[in-house]
């Protein structure tokens, strides 16, 4: 542990592993991609996909040895334990910060498939990483306000086609699919601004996650319901190096799949989009009072 360091020189240290450890890993993993895209067929796919995993699994668990190294934050975590790495799950999750990501790849990884994120567009310019995102298939959505979707409604189907064709390529081999259905991380202003009735969370968004479902509904055998809290407050990426990440509290809780929302229209049918929208919406409101308690938890 590097805890009795000044938190600046934990954060440099901290980053240069991370640097490192990507440096290392995405080059091999662009090179097992550039092989799928020379020779884009579905056998080819099948044997290629699960060494992409693999490396990406290995990359996470580097990330882990530094994080372990370099942090000293006391972790609550329930609802891991018994997961299957070899199925498929639809993972939902509160939205803070970007360690939250870390967080999620560093207690699920390899308890369940690789978690696969719906990304904005505009990450696959992020160096290195970028290039491993769109290696691993990730899928890159591009993020239009209402008023523009409202002007321009052919743009919500260009985002609905390329969210199915992940959804497509995730059911060839196990994958956990990841979604943040707030859209955005949380900030007292976002939620000012979007008259949020609930306290921690921002409003959900039931477009991603209702496609994937449907795409996969013969798929996913569970909803992961992902709670992260921080009760010192959610620390920034910077912080997050830094050791400055106190305490994490983690509830995972396993959901059935609604199959009758699943299965039916939620593009076309109003009534579908009004019943999952109420689904989703009492999913909040649960995930909303489980924040308070385990903010105000010893």
């Amino acid at each position: 542990m590097l805890s009795f360091l000044p938190a600046p020189l934990i954060g440099l240290i901290a980053a240069l592993l991370l640097g490192l450890n990507s440096l290392f890993w995405v080059p091999i993993l662009l090179l097992v991609a550039m092989l799928k895209l020379v020779l884009p067929f579905q056998a080819v796919r099948r044997r290629l996909d699960p060494i992409l995993v693999r490396i990406a699994e290995a990359w996470i668990v580097c990330n882990s040895g530094w994080m372990a190294l370099t942090q000293n934050a006391t972790w609550d975590v329930q609802g891991i334990a018994g997961l299957d790495a070899g199925g498929w799950y639809l993972v939902n999750c509160n939205h803070q910060t970007w360690a939250d990501i870390l967080v999620l790849q560093h207690l699920l990884t390899r308890r369940i498939p690789l978690l696969k994120f719906f990304l904005k567009r505009q990450l696959l310019w992020v160096p290195v990483m970028g290039l491993a995102w769109w290696a691993l298939d990730f899928p890159f959505m591009r993020r239009h306000s209402e008023d523009v979707l409202s002007r321009h409604p052919e743009l919500r189907a260009k985002d609905q086609a390329a969210t199915r064709l992940a959804c497509e390529k995730f059911a060839l081999i196990p994958t956990s699919v990841m979604n943040f259905c707030e859209g955005t991380r949380f900030t007292a202003l976002k939620h000012q601004r979007q008259q949020s009735p609930y306290r921690h969370l921002l409003k959900p968004k039931a477009g991603g996650i209702a496609l994937a479902m449907n795409v996969m509904a013969d798929k996913f055998q569970a909803i992961l319901d992902v709670t992260i809290v921080y009760p010192d407050g959610a620390p920034d990426f910077w912080q997050f190096l830094c050791g400055r990440m106190k305490r994490v509290r983690v509830r995972v809780q396993t959901l059935p799949v609604p199959t009758e929302l699943a299965r039916a229209d939620y593009a076309r049918d109003p009534a579908v989009r009004e019943a999952f929208q109420q689904w989703l919406q009492r999913l909040w409101q649960d995930k909303d009072r489980q924040i308070t308690d385990l903010l105000e938890a010893r």
